[in-house]
């Protein structure tokens, strides 16, 4: 599960947001073949376009991964099932236990749920940069890890890493070999 969509970024994307964390999850459970149903899950759209994610590139993955018969279907997370309330309860009691640090992604989520829009300020940590929280935020993407992990242009560089800063510094290398895809602007 990932808060965000930067999990769904190739490596070729002008801005890949922030996939240290994302991509060697994604490449550890790849390399478990005797694991028969491994998924990915995408929750929070739009929330990492602070961290340079073109969400047009992201439907462009999305549409990618639908032919590549990795895009097994969306769901939404509405705060009126028992799945929505558990999850802002979820979300509720992880802000009373990092008062100083809560969590932005999941906050944003969390208030797309509850049916804010716009900028929506719920964390001084976010003081001074404009959010955009939206209704796409409560959709949940599913995947196909095999098939998600076949399309990430470098994760056979970050395969035999230890230490996050390898990771980040094996991607940063991939990426000064390549011409990156342009962002793309959602057109409506």
């Amino acid at each position: 599960m990932d808060g965000g969509t930067d999990i769904l970024m190739r490596g070729d994307e002008a801005g890949l947001g922030t996939p240290e964390e994302d991509l060697t999850s994604v490449a550890a459970l790849a390399a478990l073949d005797d694991v028969p149903e491994r998924l990915v899950v995408s929750v929070g759209s739009g929330v990492d376009a602070y961290h340079g994610v073109s969400h047009g590139l992201v439907l462009e993955n999305i549409a990618a991964l639908e032919r590549a018969g990795a895009y097994l279907g969306a769901f939404s997370l509405p705060r009126a099932t028992r799945e929505g309330a558990l999850f802002l309860d979820a979300v509720a009691d992880a802000q009373e236990q990092t008062p100083d640090r809560p969590s932005i992604v999941n906050g944003s989520i969390a208030a797309a749920v509850r049916g804010s829009f716009g900028d929506v300020q719920f964390t001084s940590r976010t003081r001074g940069s404009e959010l955009f929280v939206n209704p796409l935020m409560s959709l949940c993407f599913a995947f196909d890890l095999p098939g998600l992990a076949a399309r990430c242009l470098y994760l056979d560089r970050i395969e035999d890493t230890h230490l996050m800063r390898q990771v980040h510094s094996r991607i940063a290398e991939f990426r000064e070999e390549l011409i990156t895809r342009p962002a793309r602007r959602i057109p409506h």
